[in-house]
């Protein structure tokens, strides 16, 4: 994908541009990484870029069910102690995790999120779920404001990896696109190239 997001038609063709803009930049951020290295922890926090690949497809994954379920909430049964325990699985690099398998995970998560952006009415009212974060007077959003919330999360956490990526081996966001993408070398571009 371009570095930039396509011209779009409408609002809704604009909202998958941008969707599927940030969600490359997660490709982008872990291409030619290694598994230890996608788990490395260079700053002081806690997060690795192989991590907030995981939590982006959490997160993917569950506004998609979300906004589907609407007009209706998501139920989940569970003890709200073990849904956030999932959570913090779902932003951690578990020992055993790979790349390969981050990036599968992330990719089907991300198709579903296109295909509800694609068919779910933007106008539709979302339950606001039951989490210390979010807001206790207001009962329900609309589609199109889980989606823009979505783009910022993703745009958000993207930045994040770019920093944590940028601590393990100096790489940036043009340089990992352009190698992932095959750009030519310009003066001022050098595609990607892992260090000997």
């Amino acid at each position: 994908m371009p570095a930039q997001a396509p011209p779009v038609t409408d609002e809704r063709d604009g909202l998958r541009a941008y969707a599927i803009q940030q969600q490359d930049a997660y490709r982008a951020v872990i291409f030619g990484l290694t598994d230890e290295e996608a788990g490395r922890t260079p700053t002081t926090s806690a997060l690795s870029v192989g991590a907030l690949v995981r939590h982006a497809t959490h997160n993917q994954l569950t506004w998609a069910a979300t906004v589907m379920a609407s007009p209706g909430p998501v139920i989940d049964d569970r003890p709200q102690e073990e849904q956030y325990a999932e959570r913090e699985r779902m932003i951690t690099w578990l020992e055993g995790d790979t790349v390969d398998g981050a990036l599968k995970a992330f990719d089907d998560a991300s198709a579903a999120v296109l295909e509800a952006m694609a068919t779910a009415d933007l106008d539709t009212p979302v339950p606001v779920p039951d989490a210390p974060w979010n807001p206790k007077d207001v009962d329900s959003w609309s589609v199109r404001w889980v989606w823009l919330h979505l783009l910022e999360e993703l745009a958000r956490h993207a930045g994040h990896a770019d920093i944590i990526r940028e601590a393990i081996d100096g790489a940036t966001m043009y340089e990992l696109v352009a190698a992932r993408e095959g750009w030519p070398e310009t003066p001022w571009l050098k595609p990607w190239r892992r260090s000997e």
